[in-house]
């Protein structure tokens, strides 16, 4: 499913947020993915992400208010840039990639961080257009 690879792309991006990761041990706490596109759909977005990972650092960073990059929650940060690689390189349409940011943030994250996720794609997409 999607969403699963959604999910382990999300890991890994707030994996690395913390060191390098190793994807080949980093690995065995995502979920198996059984369907090709999935699998593509993942890669697609892990490779979105590592090529434009300073871009989207400068995008965030410029939005962030009251916040300083390195403190912002790091569930919240990984999401933001899982959301963003999707709508800017995977061509997700924008609802969706929010949506399913905002899903996961019910998994992972806090009550407030679903506001503080939703302003921070908002003011960054809307200046993009």
């Amino acid at each position: 499913m999607r969403k699963d690879a959604r999910e382990n792309a999300f890991k890994l991006i707030f994996e690395g947020l913390f060191h390098e990761c190793d994807p080949l041990l980093s690995e065995e706490n995502l979920t198996p993915l059984k369907k090709e596109e999935d699998e593509k759909f993942f890669s697609s977005i892990m490779e979105s992400f590592n090529a434009h990972k300073d871009e989207l650092k400068t995008k965030i960073e410029k939005h962030l208010k009251n916040f300083e990059y390195d403190r912002v929650f790091k569930i919240d940060l990984a999401l933001i840039e899982l959301a963003l690689t999707e709508i800017l390189y995977c061509n997700t349409p924008k609802a969706v990639a929010i949506n399913e940011a905002l899903e996961l943030s019910k998994l992972y994250s806090t009550e407030k961080s679903k506001k503080f996720i939703n302003g921070v794609l908002s003011a960054i997409l809307n200046e993009n257009g």
